[in-house]
């Protein structure tokens, strides 16, 4: 008969075999992550551009993939207008591109989405301010009985506009994240890379 393990046996197992990751593994994830470096350092500033690494990256395929990755996962919405590192990941991806052409066209439909998202964000932002503004005025006028007391009234501060701002940010956040995304797997294409 087969001696039958217990679930402590096994889980034993399983983590001891999980624990014991080939040399070969370990190798690729120390390439991988040698990439990761080489694209935090460059997004820091550390380093001004990948020409330098341009040899290593070119014959390690997964240096590449995390670099790749890595500056990927930093074309990102901009809460403000600042988009320094968003641009620098763009810039760091067109130099391991050669600066292709299809690239270049990716990049700036991925600038217009950027650009557009700022203006588009900050039009809507102003309609509901005015909204809740016109609002609160009638309130007010409603309670008072008076019209146009001459306070300014900042309904930015209101909880109910921060939670429908909240709402709407989180739509328009979920729309341009999702064009941005289909530009970012197009550029993990090019470079065989997959998110």
């Amino acid at each position: 008969m087969a001696e039958i393990k217990s679930t402590l046996e096994k889980v034993l197992e399983r983590a001891a075999a999980m624990g014991q990751a080939s040399k070969e593994e370990l190798a690729s994830e120390e390439k991988n992550k040698q990439g990761m470096r080489l694209a935090a350092e460059y997004l820091e500033g550390k380093t001004t551009d990948l020409s330098g690494s341009l040899e290593l990256i070119e014959k390690e395929v997964l240096v590449r993939k995390g670099l790749v990755e890595v500056l990927l996962r930093n074309i990102i919405l901009p809460r403000d207008e600042d988009q320094q590192r968003t641009e620098k990941a763009m810039q760091g991806l067109l130099e391991l591109g050669k600066n292709s052409g299809e690239l270049v066209t990716i990049f700036n439909e991925m600038k217009q989405i950027l650009d557009h998202y700022l203006q588009h964000k900050q039009e809507i932002r102003n309609q509901v301010e005015e909204a809740f503004r016109q609002q609160m005025e009638q309130a007010m006028a409603q309670q008072t009985g008076q019209a146009g007391l001459g306070m300014k009234i900042d309904p930015s501060q209101h909880p109910k506009f921060q939670e429908e701002w909240s709402r709407i940010t989180g739509e328009i956040d979920g729309q341009y994240g999702e064009a941005l995304n289909q530009h970012k797997n197009l550029v993990a294409q090019k470079f065989s890379v997959t998110l």
